[in-house]
């Protein structure tokens, strides 16, 4: 790793705007999305099973063998994966065997695939073998695809042009006032 870079620039950081700019007035604890997001997501575990998804995996079996976790540590993530609607379970019989489940992605699991791209994406700066590994295309061209950040409007929006807000100050305060445990 590379800590010759120097410090970082006040453009290394999102600007706070509006009653956000307080920080230290805020706690992101229960509300933030991405701590909601990597309670459903942020295991390496969980993330393994959505590549093999992705890949077209769709077996307990080949889950577990694409994915070289242990086939307890799958079953266990499959069932969180399913209760948090990530993936869905469809039943399979193949003749003479037992009824199983195979699992696809759901809608909230294909809205993963940006997320995936820009792992793909980041992995590729961390100066390992480019040669190795999967390379992600656009298969109307064979071009590597990339994650890129716009705003609404479509303008491209690099780091140092990036803000975090509340969403809703009002709702946000209101909330913060009213004690923990009460309607």
């Amino acid at each position: 790793m590379n800590h010759d870079e120097g410090p970082v620039e006040p453009t290394d950081a999102l600007e706070r705007l509006g009653a956000f700019a307080a920080r230290d007035d805020w706690t992101a604890t229960g509300w933030c999305r991405i701590e909601r997001s990597l309670g459903l997501i942020g295991t390496r575990s969980a993330m393994l099973i959505v590549r093999e998804l992705f890949y077209g995996g769709t077996r307990f079996d080949e889950l577990a063998r694409r994915t070289g976790l242990s086939e307890a540590v799958v079953a266990g993530r499959l069932k969180q994966l399913y209760a948090d609607g990530i993936v869905d379970r469809r039943p399979y019989q193949e003749p003479g065997k037992r009824t199983r489940d195979e699992y696809l992605l759901t809608d909230r699991g294909r809205a993963l695939f940006p997320i995936i791209v820009a792992l793909v994406q980041w992995g590729e700066l961390l100066g390992d073998d480019h040669r190795t590994g999967v390379e992600l295309v656009h298969r109307g061209c064979e071009a590597p695809l990339s994650a890129h950040v716009r705003c609404a409007k479509g303008h491209d929006v690099p780091l140092g042009e990036a803000a975090a807000r509340l969403k809703d100050e009002a709702y946000a305060a209101a909330a913060r006032r009213q004690p923990h445990g009460s309607d």
